[in-house]
């Protein structure tokens, strides 16, 4: 005689698995924030990396340290369409300007073809016909980020969107174009002394709630990167 399922074990089974479904879809479910976050994290240890791979110490060049790789971010109405996004480069190939210029972005290690760019007025935007941006780094559009802001230990009165680091990874903060000298803190321009904060929010930084932002730190010294 053939051993069957009665219909109560059935609609046990099925209650079983609903409670189940109830339960782990909802962790399954993604998290812009903390997919922002990690996916930043990457690119500043993969500047910092740069950085250290390429001294751009230089006898001929009394400004060599204006070229330090940096990450920047920005938001620019052709460059971005008004959405956060940040740009990986070494400024001094078009000038040491502080802009990103096409010949001075990183290219994307993931894909050679794409350029370490979400976009930037003037250089490759957001919707560059060659495509040659890296749509990712658009963190505005792909992961909602409404502010990006720099608070302590990197918090800096104008260029605070900026970090860099030296050959030895150390990190700074502000624009290295606005240098005078390779290690001297001035006006806008810093060695990093204490644990940096980065705000990634879902809404204006100020007064988001911790629900709708997520904090990276850089520790001093080491250029160290987490959450």
């Amino acid at each position: 005689m053939k051993k069957a399922f009665t219909m109560i074990e059935l609609v046990f089974v099925i209650v079983v698995i609903g409670i189940l479904a109830a339960v782990i879809i909802p962790n399954t479910r993604t998290n812009p924030l903390q997919e922002a976050a990690v996916q930043v994290i990457s690119h500043i240890r993969y500047t910092q990396h740069l950085a250290m791979m390429d001294d751009k110490f230089d006898t001929n060049n009394v400004t060599w340290y204006q070229k330090r790789w940096q990450i920047f971010f920005s938001k620019t109405e052709y460059g971005s369409d008004f959405l956060w996004t940040y740009s990986i480069f070494s400024d001094g190939a078009g000038g040491n300007t502080g802009n990103p210029d096409v010949s001075e972005l990183a290219v994307n290690p993931l894909n050679t073809s794409k350029l370490l760019t979400g976009g930037y007025s003037g250089t490759v935007q957001y919707d560059d016909a060659q495509g040659r941006n890296t749509r990712e780094l658009l963190i505005g559009e792909k992961y909602s980020i409404v502010d990006v802001d720099f608070t302590a230990g990197c918090s800096i009165a104008t260029n605070k969107e900026r970090i860099f680091f030296d050959s030895l990874g150390r990190a700074f903060y502000g624009g290295p174009h606005l240098q005078s000298h390779a290690y001297k803190d001035e006006t806008s321009v810093k060695l990093l002394k204490n644990t940096c904060q980065i705000e990634l929010c879902l809404e204006t930084c100020a007064t988001a709630s911790s629900e709708k932002k997520i904090i990276i730190y850089i520790e001093r010294e080491t250029g160290y990167t987490h959450l």
